[in-house]
């Protein structure tokens, strides 16, 4: 699995604080779950939580919450453009600890897709494929282009 590490780097690049104190950073990851589909590749999916706590946080949630949705348009950008997704894809709790700091957690809902194929040594590869863009159509307005139609 490679998003959990990625988003703490991403949060790390994003706050300072939590950079100079990684250690109130916790990342889980929780009710994982393989997803193959019996095919003759040996591809597969990941699917789970993913557990983001930050404790003793004195800022503003929105300093964590803009850097992770700016992470998961490009990581996870069905969480944004799904509306069933965007019900329950990120969830947080928050334990107010005094007037200035809390425990904040999030819980993000992830898939990984991973691609298996069989080496001509007799061995496997694995690589993680991307995730499709947000907009699947984006550069496809750009020139040059033409519209050609037959006549009857």
């Amino acid at each position: 699995m490679l998003k959990p590490a990625s988003l703490r780097a991403a949060i790390e690049a994003a706050l300072p604080s939590v950079k100079a104190n990684p250690d109130k950073l916790l990342v889980f990851v929780e009710e994982g779950s393989i997803q193959c589909t019996g095919a003759p590749s040996l591809s597969f999916e990941y699917g789970y939580t993913l557990r983001v706590i930050l404790l003793d946080y004195a800022e503003h949630a929105d300093t964590l919450l803009i850097p992770v949705l700016a992470w998961v348009s490009t990581n996870q950008p069905e969480l944004l453009a799904n509306p069933d997704r965007r019900r329950d894809g990120i969830r947080f709790e928050a334990e107010l600890l005094n007037h200035s700091t809390m425990d904040l957690e999030l819980r993000i809902t992830l898939t990984e897709r991973v691609i298996v194929r069989k080496t001509e040594a007799g061995g496997y590869t694995a690589t993680h494929a991307p995730e499709p863009p947000l907009d699947p159509y984006a550069g496809r307005n750009e020139a040059p282009w033409t519209l050609e139609i037959p006549a009857p």
